[in-house]
């Protein structure tokens, strides 16, 4: 283990190096406005319908999901990461009174909830709230359960297409944690042991 460092434990590790995750926007009701938010601590929860992300109870996010019990997820392509971006500015402002910037972007109603989705994203999920796990230090999980999800047809797989091709045309957005993001659009098969099941 010459070639490793260890890192403290005194403070958060993950700003220290790289990690790849997707880069997601959650979108909530807000009052009598909606709000948008980049999240990148975000995963399926198991092979079923459940999805969660890391909050704080800080942001406008985890209060409005406490408050409606459902929120929205836009997975953005490659080319909206400025868009995505964006969406964190309303919780940037100084109260100066200036508008939130939620209210200018390119944004569509939910179909079973109340919440906005990021146009042209690639992937659609409207969850209702499974469970909030607080205690992460100042930060909690959030679960919910997809009950719709719509996606692009050009990302759809299907079993008679090649798989690097379709990705090879249609990339996916990554965020190296912290602060960078990746186009991917270059893949290889897993090789998972004969007779694998998942």
């Amino acid at each position: 283990m010459t070639d490793f460092i260890p890192l403290a434990m005194d403070a958060p590790i993950w700003n220290r190096f790289f990690t790849i995750a997707p880069l997601i926007v959650v979108g909530t009701k807000e009052d009598d406005s909606y709000d948008l938010a980049p999240k990148h601590m975000a995963t399926p929860i198991g092979p079923s319908n459940y999805f969660g992300f890391v909050c704080t109870p800080k942001h406008s996010t985890y209060r409005n999901i406490t408050k409606t019990g459902e929120f929205a997820v836009s997975f953005p392509m490659p080319d909206q990461t400025v868009l995505a971006a964006l969406s964190a500015s309303p919780r940037c402002e100084n109260g100066s009174g200036a508008k939130k910037i939620v209210d200018v972007l390119p944004t569509f109603k939910t179909n079973t909830i109340d919440a906005l989705f990021i146009k042209n994203s690639y992937l659609y999920l409207e969850c209702e709230l499974f469970r909030i796990m607080d205690g992460f230090d100042g930060y909690s999980f959030i679960s919910g359960k997809v009950k719709a999800a719509f996606v692009d047809k050009a990302y759809l797989k299907v079993s008679e297409q090649d798989e690097q091709q379709q990705l090879h045309k249609h990339p996916l957005l990554a965020y190296l944690a912290h602060g960078r993001f990746a186009q991917i659009s270059e893949t290889f098969n897993f090789p998972f042991p004969k007779d694998f099941n998942f």
